[in-house]
């Protein structure tokens, strides 16, 4: 994995829901340059404590940004080279890196190289029963050598790495024939592939993938809170722990596919115990924009059913609801946490402590640790678990003050060194 790596932070944006570009691509219009507008939240999410902008899909396509039409053009609902160029320039400046979304698994039926279309039973093959996605033949050369092309091109107009959506479609020795010549002349280029279920160490292993997004973490993050059931999260964690034997995975609360956090949980209470696990693991995580918000928003199984989680953001902060702000100034205080531990990003967990409404982490790295206690139950909850030599780093008690590790009904609290 790229150095850098290990430090990024990553706010994930959905470049045509957040600028609120129409839904679909007009022929023959003039590039509206809505670009710009994210222009105006590099500083937001650099308070936030991001290091980088995981942007959704940003090239030419028929509708929500995954049906590409080109991937050398920058759509235009939302500019054109000269925009992206002036975000690329502009997010550089404030020390924050860059990684597109490439949708090469599927493209639009308008695709410009229909020959590239895989068949199946004398038709093209589609993803997922969806009409207007059509598969790609990636056993043909031509579409190693297109994915490799586009990949170049804009790591030399200055991203940072590549999120490859829908890799869990894609054979792993697809990526293993396109990535060797992309490192060799972007050798600090960083690749995630979007994989939902599976052996995640394999693909990683046989793709030369440096990571894959973590979603057994992610579901059983806001499951185990939903339900008062803190086993299911023990079990995923002891997962994680295998994963970071072999490549530190992808982690994250919320992304652009998914139900936001906040409408996942009954008690709002518990969005912290989400965070907490999310920034004292190890990992590369990502906050996707609005969840620093508490936005709500449930993903529908039907046409037009992610807009409720794709929404549009106003034209700066002083726009934004002013509940939400609470809900920031927590992930700023858990990424500062973060920050201020960046070996973090390769710790090893175990849990050391479970009920089903009681759980203590201890992540360590070396000789540095942290323990993370949380209590979603109604009654203050005592942890058999040493605390010599730690302090509170940060905690749901206003002035850190508790007979520790006594955590209050529904609290937590990060101890350390």
């Amino acid at each position: 994995m790229a150095r850098w790596a290990d430090h990024a932070i990553w706010w994930h944006v959905y470049p045509l829901g957040f600028t609120g570009a129409p839904r679909a691509l007009t022929a023959g219009g003039e590039p509206a340059h809505r670009l710009r507008r994210l222009e105006a939240w590099l500083d937001y999410a650099i308070e936030l404590g991001c290091s980088g902008l995981l942007l959704g899909p940003v090239f030419a396509s028929e509708t929500h940004g995954y049906d590409t039409i080109d991937h050398f053009r920058i759509d235009p609902r939302l500019g054109d080279d000269a925009d992206f160029d002036r975000l690329v320039a502009a997010a550089r400046g404030r020390g924050l890196r860059i990684v597109l979304d490439g949708v090469f698994n599927h493209v639009a039926r308008s695709f410009a190289h229909p020959e590239w279309f895989r068949r199946e039973a004398g038709d093209v093959a589609v993803f997922e029963g969806h009409r207007h996605l059509v598969a790609l033949d990636h056993e043909q050369p031509a579409v190693v050598d297109y994915v490799g092309r586009v990949m170049n091109h804009w790591l030399a107009r200055g991203v940072s790495g590549w999120r490859l959506d829908a890799a869990y479609a894609v054979r792993p020795e697809f990526w293993a024939r396109v990535l060797p010549g992309v490192r060799r002349r972007n050798p600090e280029a960083w690749f995630v592939g979007e994989v939902l279920h599976g052996d995640y160490t394999a693909y990683v292993a046989r793709s030369g993938l440096d990571t894959v997004t973590q979603y057994e973490l992610w579901k059983a993050i806001w499951s185990s809170l939903r339900d008062g059931n803190f086993f299911e999260l023990s079990w995923a964690l002891k997962r994680h722990d295998e994963l970071m034997g072999s490549f530190v995975p992808q982690t994250f609360a919320g992304n652009h596919d998914v139900t936001r956090l906040a409408s996942q949980l009954p008690d709002e209470r518990h969005l912290a115990h989400a965070l907490a696990v999310l920034f004292t693991v190890g990992g590369v995580p990502s906050v996707y924009y609005g969840d620093e918000q508490a936005f709500r928003g449930v993903k529908e199984e039907r046409e037009s059913g992610d807009d409720e989680i794709r929404p549009e953001f106003p034209s700066d902060s002083a726009g934004l609801a002013p509940y939400g702000w609470p809900v920031y100034r927590l992930h700023q205080r858990l990424i500062g946490l973060r920050r201020r531990n960046p070996w973090l990003v390769r710790a090893r967990t175990e849990v050391e402590h479970l009920a089903n409404r009681a759980m203590a982490l201890r992540s360590r790295d070396g000789d540095q640790e942290i323990l993370t206690l949380l209590n979603t139950s109604d009654d203050p909850y005592r942890f058999p678990v040493g605390i010599d030599g730690l302090r509170v780093l940060d905690s749901s008690s206003p002035d850190g003050k508790a007979p520790w590790p006594t955590v209050p009904p529904h609290g937590w609290a990060v101890l350390g060194q």
